[in-house]
């Protein structure tokens, strides 16, 4: 596990940021609506996606307004209650899944996390959070479920040669089948994640022991020394002596 270490100059380089760059990423996220509070449970920022939720045009149009004031009274309550206790106990509350109105107006069902903000002061003083859609979280990680049982064969035997065949029966899939689905989810097909195991494997070796690159190769899953080379070059963009070097300069500044 890597330990966060807050080095000499962080916190200049913290104080010297311009305030409010991190919010606008929520501006960009798909399928995530964003918001913030005052204290007084007054809207103060909202993402475009949860502008439009709330049936206005333009994040002006929210600022200082409350739920009470946009939601139906039972929704508006449950809203309340959960600000409460965040701003009451100053901690997080993580996967609300709760009823919120979808693009018709409609309620259903959504997953909200709603964490503390705190002033320069430690105090609290006010609250953001990020609504998701339950059903879309979901259909979004479906393809990866789908295939769970056939990446955790190709983790557990990354030394083994790629069966598609096996795999493909595995996702209750044909061999042509599984191809596609895994390329459509993974963005790469199931050799070149294959591959990308074993050279991971390969720094892994390479930062932690004093083993041989021939030996290291084999480990690996490789076929011999010129085989790890070929695919680790191409996707670490140096050889494995590099590597090993950094590694180790790594560790004597440490």
């Amino acid at each position: 596990m890597i330990e966060a270490v807050r080095k000499p100059g962080h916190q200049q380089w913290d104080s010297e940021l311009m305030p409010g760059q991190f919010r606008h990423l929520f501006d960009h996220l798909p399928g995530t609506m964003f918001f913030a509070k005052d204290a007084e449970f007054r809207l103060v920022m909202g993402n475009p996606a949860f502008v439009r939720r709330c049936g206005l045009e333009r994040e002006a149009d929210l600022v200082g307004l409350t739920d009470e004031e946009i939601f139906s009274p039972a929704l508006a309550e449950k809203y309340r209650r959960d600000d409460e206790r965040v701003l009451s106990t100053g901690e997080p509350l993580f996967g609300l899944v709760e009823l919120f109105p979808n693009e018709s107006g409609s309620p259903e069902w959504y997953v909200t996390d709603k964490l503390p903000l705190l002033d320069r002061r430690g105090r609290t003083c006010g609250l953001c959070g990020t609504v998701r859609s339950y059903e879309g979280q979901h259909e979004a990680i479906r393809p990866y479920l789908e295939l769970a049982p056939a990446v955790e064969r190709l983790k557990a035997g990354y030394r083994d040669p790629l069966d598609i065949d096996r795999l493909a029966r595995m996702s209750n899939l044909s061999a042509r089948q599984f191809g596609r689905k895994f390329h459509a989810t993974f963005r790469m097909s199931p050799r070149a994640y294959l591959m990308q195991i074993r050279v991971i494997r390969a720094c892994e070796l390479l930062a932690e022991t004093e083993l041989p690159i021939t030996e290291i190769a084999l480990e690996s899953g490789f076929y011999d020394h010129s085989d790890l080379a070929r695919h680790f070059g191409k996707r670490m963009g140096m050889t494995a002596t590099e590597y090993r070097r950094n590694a180790r300069s790594e560790r004597e500044q440490e």
